[in-house]
């Protein structure tokens, strides 16, 4: 997900207080962003599980789609249930292809009036010519360039939060609704991608600074930049587009068969009808030939994305897709796709690290319990 060198690097409406804040910035999905401030990343992740992290995820995209039949356009492009979505509810979903494969995930909560919906950085270009071309002409796709995203997350995160409007704390877990922040006008949601607690705040562009130094002036919050997201995430054992899931992975394969309800499986009363349904509704059925599992080892050594996973004999099972050293945990964590026969959680398999065999467990996931608000 990293930038063309070829190209310029786009920046957020937060990068000169990024600069400002001493953070250190890489490319990554077409922008310059901070991956760490000068505490570091196992000071910033400690800090998020303990009490609340400030993020910068503007680099996503933001679409709203409108008109009556929108909720039932969606459904022609992911293989979720969008129609049955209540108001003020939010759901994860996957734009799909034609061999099943996932071109994208994204969160999709229902407004009053329309769909927002929140795309990953790297594909957001593709993702809205995807929604134009397919769904145009059923309803409005409209992107939000002027608009800035931040994540506030942490056990701590409402306490913060609830300083700038009490209201927040009525919010659960995946739903949202509008909120004056520090008299901004904001859309939130309480979700995130840590595993805790938290919300992710829609605002307008030309106020995230001034919204984002408010945030910064609660005594529980703290910068965090996208290494510790990273960490993160994984020990929540989330998925990170273009490593994790991608075209070649289906959602089966890829362990999210929760986010396709039933109403949009085979039988379902509203079965398919989007793209490489036949392929997902047959692994459904007969399983796939592999899956998504966490693994855990008692070792030191890290294990990074692209480590190759065989069994003792030395027979090739799979691949590691994202691996870290899980600073909760303070052990080598990773996701990885191996054959089914040996994904089940007790099997005892080994990653080629420079022609070192570190002895790894397939775990259930995910590493660290999420704690999320659910009322």
């Amino acid at each position: 997900m990293s930038a063309d060198n070829s190209a310029p690097l786009l920046t957020t409406p937060l990068h000169a207080l990024h600069i400002e804040l001493g953070a250190k910035m890489v490319p990554f999905g077409g922008y310059d962003m901070p991956v760490q401030y000068a505490t570091g990343i196992l000071a910033e992740h400690r800090h998020t599980r303990a009490a609340a992290g400030l993020f910068d995820v503007s680099h996503m995209g933001q679409v709203l789609l409108k008109g009556a039949g929108a909720d039932a356009a969606l459904e022609t492009l992911v293989p979720v249930d969008i129609i049955g979505l209540p108001a003020f509810k939010q759901r994860y979903a996957l734009f799909t292809n034609n061999e099943g494969g996932i071109l994208d995930d994204l969160m999709v909560t229902r407004r009053a009036d329309d769909l927002f919906v929140v795309v990953n950085a790297a594909c957001k270009a593709q993702d809205i010519a995807h929604l134009q071309s397919r769904i145009g002409h059923l309803c409005t796709v409209q992107p939000l360039p002027d608009q800035a995203l931040l994540a506030l997350q942490g056990p701590q995160a409402v306490t913060a939060l609830a300083r700038l409007n009490p209201g927040v704390q009525q919010l659960t877990f995946m739903t949202g609704g509008h909120f004056t922040l520090d008299g901004i006008d904001c859309f939130l949601t309480r979700s995130g991608y840590t595993g805790e607690d938290g919300f992710e705040i829609s605002v307008p562009a030309a106020q995230a600074e001034q919204l984002a130094r408010a945030l910064l002036a609660q005594p529980e919050v703290k910068p965090i930049g996208l290494g510790a997201r990273d960490t993160l995430r994984l020990e929540a054992g989330l998925c990170l587009y273009g490593h994790d899931i991608d075209t070649s992975t289906t959602p089966v394969e890829g362990a999210l068969t929760w986010a396709i309800q039933k109403v949009r499986r085979a039988g379902g009363e509203r079965a398919g009808g989007y793209p490489g349904a036949s392929v997902i509704d047959a692994q459904f059925a007969e399983g796939a030939s592999r899956k998504r599992v966490g693994l855990v080892s008692t070792e030191r050594m890290p294990v990074r994305e692209g480590a190759k996973v065989v069994t003792e004999a030395g027979e090739e099972l799979g691949v590691v897709t994202s691996g870290s050293l899980g600073p909760s945990l303070n052990q080598p964590v990773a996701l990885a796709y191996l054959r089914s026969t040996h994904a089940a959680v007790g099997t005892v398999v080994f990653a080629l690290v420079r022609d070192k065999r570190v002895p790894m467990t397939v775990t259930t996931l995910p590493f660290v319990p999420n704690r999320y608000h659910r009322g």
